[in-house]
């Protein structure tokens, strides 16, 4: 990949906005390598979820490992280098399909809790969570402003097959309470994004996606990194350190 001005330009305001896209962040040929990686993993256990609605993946990068060399390209390695120019780790990976024709819609939420490895007595970390995949909490705001999310696409995402609506700027506001949002939503724009792209954003970042309308697939995997580490006895449960090439 190599940035245009117009990349370049919407990495510069992501600061600012909270939220950048980036297309051809992945080729057509390394799109279908991950496809078929990911369809041909076994497909069983707490980590996985499938419907008619929805499949999913938890924890994808550990139950699926063939997919990660794929994921880890210098182009991605890059594009981190920008966002974390003292390094990061991979702190999160999801993958989930949203099947064609799916009726059901993600309401205008921020992504507030972080998956860790054990509950603890640290100060600022709470409420906490424990289902069957694990021990989430809501962290310190400071800790939030530190991840970045990239979303890597794997179909052609527009409003017709959900894309993401996000309120640009939102996330420098904080934990929102709901009596915030009717002030916030109107300003919302669509995040259309290529295959093979990446839309980046910060947790902190208010978004939302709208029921399926069309015959296309939404197939998107979802990591996040963070170059802090977490206090105490705290650590990310999928803790994966990105090294670097020379």
């Amino acid at each position: 990949m190599k940035v245009s001005a117009s990349q370049d330009k919407m990495l510069g305001q992501f600061p600012a906005d909270g939220f950048a896209i980036v297309p051809g962040l992945y080729e057509p040929a390394e799109v279908k390598a991950l496809l078929h990686c990911i369809e041909s993993a076994p497909g069983s256990g707490p980590n996985f979820r499938r419907s008619q609605e929805l499949f999913a993946i938890r924890n994808v990068v550990g139950e699926v490992p063939e997919l990660w060399p794929l994921l880890d390209t210098t182009v991605l390695r890059t594009l981190l280098r920008q966002l974390f120019p003292d390094g990061c780790h991979l702190v999160k990976s999801i993958y989930f399909d949203k099947p064609a024709l799916s009726n059901w819609l993600v309401a205008w939420h921020q992504d507030l809790m972080i998956n860790v490895d054990r509950r603890a007595d640290v100060q600022g970390f709470g409420p906490w969570t424990s289902k069957s995949e694990g021990i989430s909490v809501l962290p310190p705001v400071d800790v939030l402003q530190n991840v970045c999310t990239i979303r890597i696409h794997l179909d052609d995402c527009d409003a017709s097959n959900g894309a993401l609506k996000v309120v640009a700027g939102s996330h420098q506001h904080g934990v929102l309470l709901p009596a915030a949002l009717p002030a916030l939503t109107p300003a919302a724009v669509v995040c259309a994004v290529p295959a093979g792209g990446a839309m980046l954003m910060r947790p902190l970042l208010l978004h939302a996606s709208n029921r399926s309308i069309s015959n296309r697939p939404r197939r998107v995997v979802h990591l996040e990194f963070a170059s802090v580490e977490l206090p105490g006895e705290l650590e990310w449960r999928e803790r994966r350190l990105v090294q670097e090439r020379f």
